[in-house]
Order: structure tokens, then C-alpha cells, then sequence
């Protein structure tokens, strides 16, 4: 019994950093269905510079370009735990153009998919 739970945490962390990765890669923000699909309906973010983002408002920015083809935010130090069944807790360090920031990000199974429900942000050197 261990060792299946231990696949379907490393499934859940699996799913959490695919779904972590497609809402950083441009050409998924660019489309705003394609970034409702990732946030849970419960969706909140207090980003980097402090400010507290629901799903309407953080669908704004993603879609604004400001993460393009040739700018596009580097990630490193990924890790991830399942913290409950059905909640997974993302861990990095993001770098956008000289801007970096440890991230944290919890995802939740809802309505059978993974979506991000929280996400926060917090510069650093």
C-alpha cells in the first residue's frame, strides 16, 4: 500500500509542476481559456510586488505579453510534497528579466483536474 501511495504523490507533484510550468510558458498565457483551465475557481495570488490578484485580474497580465518567447520567466529549484490528498505544495525560484523571486504555489484536485488555487510571490536577490 506504501509504495501505490507514493506513486500517486509523485503523479500529484507531477501534475502540479506540469500544470506550474504550462501557466509560465507564453504561448498558454497568451490564451486566457487556456489559464482559466489552470486556476481554480477559488484562485488567489499576493505576487511579488505585494499586490493581491484574483483569477479576472491575474487573467489581465498573462495575457498582456509581458512573458514572450523572448522573455520568458527561467525557473530553477522546483520541488513539490503532497501536503493532503488533493493538495500539492510547489516550490522555486523564478527569474523574468532580472526580476527573481521565491514562489510558492498550492494546487488542488477539483472537478478532477489539478488547477492552482493559491500562489505567491516574494523578491529576492
Amino acid at each position: 500500500m506504501a509504495e501505490e501511495d507514493e506513486r500517486d504523490d509523485r503523479a500529484a507533484v507531477r501534475a502540479a509542476v506540469d500544470g506550474e510550468l504550462r501557466l509560465l510558458d507564453p504561448g498558454v498565457r497568451a490564451g486566457p481559456e487556456a489559464v482559466r483551465e489552470l486556476l481554480d475557481p477559488e484562485f488567489v495570488e499576493v505576487g511579488a510586488s505585494g499586490r493581491r490578484w484574483d483569477a479576472e485580474s491575474i487573467l489581465t497580465v498573462t495575457s498582456s505579453g509581458a512573458v514572450s518567447e523572448d522573455r520568458p520567466v527561467e525557473v530553477s529549484r522546483m520541488s513539490g510534497v503532497v501536503l493532503a490528498p488533493g493538495v500539492v505544495h510547489l516550490t522555486y525560484l523564478s527569474d523574468h528579466q532580472g526580476r527573481r523571486a521565491w514562489r510558492s504555489s498550492l494546487w488542488r484536485l477539483t472537478e478532477g483536474r489539478w488547477r492552482l488555487y493559491y500562489h505567491q510571490g516574494t523578491p529576492t536577490d
